[in-house]
């Protein structure tokens, strides 16, 4: 008897182990769930209304099966989904979530929502798991099926045949690249939703014009409940930032010390004033004020005297981002305004780097891809610390503290400071020749030294080779240059012209090598036939200029 429940024991090992390779096989995004990526969930007693009203929606399966979080940029939708998925995910409820983000490729990426979603899924739910792995393991080309076919196969039918009940939260909808002028996932979802009466979907995005054409769908405007953030009453909104703004300086006070009755009365009622109702602001305010360089009253007293729209029309024209234009101008005059113009251009390098990077680079790799000193690009970063997530390891990725930076700095009729201003077309090119340059320096063959005649999954190092030989900067750089020839009217310069003969006639091989290791073959696809549009148009763009 004994013997016999061991041998059951290990045939349930084996299963469990052969239905882990299948979902790990199964191409999804990475630390795309809530529990990843270091998110901040709503401070305690703030953003109750909206909270609450979420919540009775998720536990009631008599209301709408979609619930729409809408929100202009800066008020806090993401804040609040990371809150009600931890909630949820406490009571049980949560089946999966997926936090997209622009600065990560995988995390923009349409056809990875509903992939990503079932293996969450199936690791959750052990009857979803039974019906997935089987209708997967023959075919894991799936995930790179229509958006119909994936929710089809992968989220509806499972959903169906296990009919368990549960939460799928998805946040910042409008971040994933999308063509369609409805949004291509809500076309799919409301085809779907009314054959999974158990299972609710709670959504965020700003009221882009492909998200609000995708949710006035009929089938699915009439499954959808709305919660407008942005025309939620002020008051509330203005005491809870008051309350963060307490909150927080009571916490640097308590690290900085010496810093009793401050902040005045006076001078919190001009922050909350000048927040008009965008969380994002109250945020980016303590991030510049708590800077460890510098006195936590000169930065408040700095910022504070800083010419600014007046707080009314910041409310009236919210869309129009007065109010945190002039926060991010006072930011970007404060930390690089002294400075010799001459800098100006690695000033913009850098931050071009950090805002235009198809995934998030360490300080140290954008040194790398630019030619700029470690040192020269940590101090400029730690300059601009409060509009960035920045580490204190020079090797761990930065990106912007929130999208509505990137928006900011690009655009010319709200950076009005051409200091500070990023051209894409220009720093795409920059970084497009920095990759080249890189590649064309470092690559040989078989850089991680692998055994002749075996296949990758053959090494069991591979990983610790990958680390070993080929550096973060050369790894963006073989994944992703493509991304920076960002169409094929990119100009066509002597300097990338030459850089991408020398690669093609060189290292071309070495880089297919280096894509196999890192199992990105199929970027090789793409980035050929970018090329090749782009050499042909500028062949068209030569004969017409002769």
């Amino acid at each position: 008897m004994v013997q016999q429940e061991e041998i059951h024991d290990q045939w349930r090992k084996l299963i469990k182990s052969a239905e882990a390779t299948v979902l790990n096989n199964i191409r999804s995004a990475q630390e795309a769930e809530h529990r990843h990526g270091g998110r901040k969930a709503c401070l305690k007693r703030t953003r109750g209304a909206a909270l609450d009203r979420i919540e009775v929606w998720a536990r009631d399966f008599d209301e709408p099966p979609v619930y729409w979080l809408n929100g202009l940029a800066g008020t806090g939708k993401s804040t609040i989904a990371q809150t009600i998925a931890e909630r949820i995910f406490a009571d049980g409820q949560l089946g999966a979530s997926f936090f997209c983000s622009r600065d990560f490729e995988d995390r923009s990426n349409l056809k990875l929502i509903f992939p990503t979603i079932a293996v969450q899924l199936a690791r959750n739910y052990a009857d979803f798991r039974s019906v997935l792995v089987p209708l997967v393991e023959p075919d894991p080309e799936i995930a790179h099926e229509s958006l119909y076919n994936q929710m089809k196969k992968l989220i509806v039918r499972p959903l169906k045949e296990s009919e368990i009940s549960t939460v799928i939260v998805i946040d910042a909808l409008d971040e994933c690249k999308d063509v369609e002028p409805a949004s291509a996932i809500l076309s799919v979802l409301g085809q779907f939703v009314s054959k999974i009466p158990k299972v609710k979907f709670f959504i965020t995005g700003r009221p882009e014009p492909r998200i609000r054409e995708g949710f006035r769908i009929p089938l699915l405007a009439e499954a959808t409940d709305v919660f407008v953030l942005h025309e939620v009453e002020p008051s509330r909104v203005d005491s809870d930032i008051r309350l963060f703004f307490r909150h927080s300086f009571l916490e640097l006070a308590g690290c900085r010390g010496g810093l009793d009755g401050w902040p005045t009365k006076e001078q919190l009622d001009l922050l909350c004033e000048r927040a008009a109702g965008l969380f994002v602001y109250a945020v980016a305010t303590v991030q510049f004020i708590d800077h460890r360089n510098n006195d936590p009253e000169e930065q408040l007293d700095r910022l504070l005297r800083s010419p600014e729209n007046s707080a009314r029309e910041g409310k009236a024209k919210l869309k129009a981002n007065a109010t945190l234009d002039s926060l991010y101008m006072s930011i970007l005059q404060g930390a690089f305004g002294d400075d010799d113009p001459e800098d100006d251009p690695k000033t913009r390098s850098v931050l071009g780097a950090v805002i235009l990077s198809a995934n998030p680079l360490s300080p140290s790799s954008i040194a790398t891809l630019l030619g700029l000193g470690a040192k020269d690009v940590s101090l400029r970063l730690s300059s601009a610390h409060s509009l960035l997530i920045l580490q204190e390891n020079a090797d761990s990725p930065v990106r912007p503290f929130h999208k509505s930076f990137p928006d900011f700095i690009v655009d010319p009729a709200r950076c009005i400071d051409q200091r500070f201003r990023v051209s894409p077309p220009n720093h795409h090119m920059e970084l497009l020749i920095g990759c080249f340059n890189l590649m064309n320096r470092t690559l040989e063959k078989n850089m991680c030294k692998l055994p002749d005649a075996v296949t990758n999954s053959q090494v069991p190092d591979l990983r610790g080779r990958i680390e070993r030989y080929i550096s973060p900067a050369l790894q963006y750089a073989c994944k992703s240059w493509r991304k920076h020839l960002v169409d094929e009217h990119m100009v066509r310069t002597p300097e990338v012209t030459s850089a991408l003969h020398r690669f093609l006639e060189n290292k071309f091989v070495f880089w297919l090598e280096v894509l196999s290791v890192l199992g990105a073959a199929r970027e090789a696809v793409g980035a050929l036939d970018l090329v090749t549009k782009w050499l042909e148009v500028c062949q068209v763009f030569a004969l017409d200029v002769l």
